[in-house]
């Protein structure tokens, strides 16, 4: 049994659209006052104020304003509930010696989704007899038509309602108690070593071609801005204009998305043993040179997404220290170095030649067998990862 979080699109009408916009401008403003409230209340007096309190504030706040009582006190909750949240992870990287941000006020462009936590109260999920038909019941709004490509499983707990920047609307029910997946038996173990010139080495000679997604729509991202920055700020027609380049980045995400799913899946689907590096791709990303691929390769999404799917169907997957993995002979062990510009392996010692990639993912495997078999200490999880 498992944690999941199931994710649908729906579709409101016209004027449900309206409503879920104008609770995104209440709770967006409940944030900032809560935000300002604890400001001031520090500056002014020197005392720090809490989520209950601040939650106590609210009944009387929906008697001011008239129009907070239109949204579900849940709802509202959980603005003044993300303000509490903001706080406590500031606080945390304050304690932990890190350059931490202060809390700032939020946009009304860019809060975007609402929290429903409820299940047959604040929320509500029908299956309907057509395929693929569902729908999403609201309080205080209604019913939503939703595409349910997938039947639910397990326990819903909640279910957060986005917008996206294109105007799409989706929800995500988080479920508890959900059954592992039946995948067919397997002995096999391999390791994967991931990079830029292909997305991925196994260490059975298997290959991942890297699709770089964002390479292939600079020239139509590039067009798109072009466009919108010309026209007048304010305007409508920037507006149009601003929301087509964020279809181009949407697109780019899914596919991104989509490649992960794709193959993550194949993976977990025919090996048992899965050894990956453990590497700390936001430090990675500093290279001003290589941050734009490994931006776009996007290794923290496959590796989150083999994780959960191992983890569903009781599979093992094992994080190495990747150091010398490239550089390391999987034959002998002579380690010798190898820029980045070298992309065939050739040992002195023994005469090994063989990809680089390819000899990586060997050592992967071998580090994670020795990290399974405790003939080695086990590598702990990368932060970041």
């Amino acid at each position: 049994m498992s944690h999941k979080t199931f994710h649908y699109r729906i579709y409101p009408t016209k004027k449900q659209e309206t409503t879920l916009t104008h609770w995104l401008q209440l709770l967006c403003e409940t944030y900032n006052a809560a935000l300002q409230e604890r400001r001031d209340a520090y500056r002014m007096a020197g005392k720090s104020i809490g989520f209950s309190h601040q939650c106590a504030e609210l009944p009387e706040c929906r008697h001011m304003r008239p129009d907070l009582a239109e949204v579900p006190s849940q709802v509202l909750q959980d603005a003044v509930k993300r303000v509490d949240l903001a706080f406590d992870r500031f606080f945390q990287r304050c304690a932990s010696g890190e350059k931490p941000g202060y809390p700032r006020y939020k946009s009304h462009v860019r809060y975007d989704s609402m929290t429903f936590k409820q299940y047959g109260n604040s929320f509500d999920v029908a299956a309907s007899a057509q395929k693929n038909r569902g729908t999403l019941v609201l309080a205080k709004l209604g019913q939503v038509k939703m595409v349910m490509h997938r039947p639910l499983a397990g326990t819903p707990k909640t279910a957060i309602v986005k917008r996206t920047p294109t105007g799409k609307w989706f929800v995500s029910i988080s479920c508890e108690d959900v059954p592992k997946g039946n995948v067919p038996q397997s002995d096999k173990e391999v390791g994967i070593d991931v990079g830029l010139k292909t997305f991925a080495y196994l260490s059975d000679g298997t290959s991942l071609e890297n699709p770089r997604f964002i390479r292939q729509e600079e020239k139509n991202l590039a067009k798109a801005q072009r466009k919108r920055d010309k026209a007048p700020k304010q305007s409508q027609e920037r507006k149009k204009l601003k929301k087509r380049v964020a279809r181009v980045h949407e697109r780019t995400k899914h596919r991104r998305k989509n490649f992960a799913h794709q193959h993550s899946r194949k993976i977990v689907n025919t090996c048992n043993l899965i050894a990956v590096e453990a590497l700390i791709v936001r430090n990675m990303v500093k290279n001003p040179k290589l941050s734009a691929s490994i931006a776009d390769a996007a290794w923290s999404q496959f590796f989150a997404f083999l994780c959960s799917k191992a983890e569903e169907a009781g599979r093992t997957v094992v994080k190495v220290n990747p150091a010398y993995t490239s550089q390391r002979c999987s034959c002998c062990g002579h380690v010798q170095e190898m820029p980045l510009c070298v992309r065939i392996y050739e040992c002195p010692n023994c005469g090994l030649v063989i990809d680089r990639d390819h000899n990586g993912s060997k050592n992967i495997l071998d580090e994670g067998l020795k990290a399974v078999g405790r003939h080695s200490r086990v590598i702990p999880e990368a932060p970041g990862l």
